[in-house]
């Protein structure tokens, strides 16, 4: 169940509804960023460059250090602010899923807008939180490594199977899923915490669990069904 999850996630990784959600949600972050980036760079133009006009040795490192800070917070902040956009498609990513795997089963509810923008927020600071966490663990050792995977892969195994199973019950009942199928649903969440650990690797995570959390969904549900 858990084996079969995971790499039928990975082999529809590539397909090309996977990649064009993919590749929309990264192009919007990147024009969102380098929105940010302008408008910084005139801010540090009108604000502050003028009081240090005397001090163009002072005026060339705040440069230098402001552009380095953004291209650190920038490849800090691009897989969870990715992760935002992609939120927003996983209903189109799930109901492909479920059309193209599962055709004798009815296809899945979208999210209502308000919740999928939500699911999608929670989803961007798992995504945030997982980074500053692996960030950390450059200066720890042994039990950090442990922590994150642990930590991580309850918090988005949890979430992200709400979410493919709130297309087909409601939240009470797929909490109460959730549950009864709890290690299964840690397992599949550990395989997506190792996706968040790799850089370039981790802008796939939403695209990954949505899948990964479609077909562990329909497995326990298959198997919930069955006698004993």
């Amino acid at each position: 169940m858990i084996i079969q999850s995971v790499s039928q996630a990975f082999n529809g990784l590539f397909d090309q509804r996977s990649r064009s959600v993919v590749l929309k949600s990264v192009g919007i972050t990147i024009v969102l960023f380098f929105v940010v980036w302008l408008l910084i760079d005139q801010l540090f133009s009108a604000f502050v460059i003028p009081f240090l006009d005397d001090w163009t040795w002072l005026i060339t490192a705040l440069v230098w250090i402001t552009g380095i800070g953004l291209v650190i917070g920038a490849g800090f902040l691009l897989a969870p602010v990715t992760a935002v956009f992609a939120g927003l498609f996983l209903d189109e990513i799930a109901e492909q899923v479920e059309r193209d795997q599962y055709p004798q089963d009815p296809v899945g509810r979208p999210m209502p807008l308000a919740l999928g923008a939500v699911l999608a927020s929670k989803f961007a600071l798992l995504v945030l939180a997982a980074n500053f966490l692996a960030l950390l663990l450059v200066w720890l050792a042994g039990f950090g490594v442990v922590i994150f995977f642990l930590l991580n892969g309850y918090l988005l195994g949890r979430e992200y199977f709400q979410f493919a199973a709130m297309r087909y019950r409601s939240e009470a009942e797929a909490r109460a899923l959730r549950k009864k199928y709890s290690f299964e649903v840690f397992a599949v969440g550990m395989v997506i915490a190792g996706f968040i650990s790799i850089p370039i690797l981790n802008l796939l995570t939403p695209v990954f669990a949505a899948k990964a959390m479609v077909h562990l969904h329909k497995a326990v549900s298959f198997s919930d069904r069955q006698p004993g």
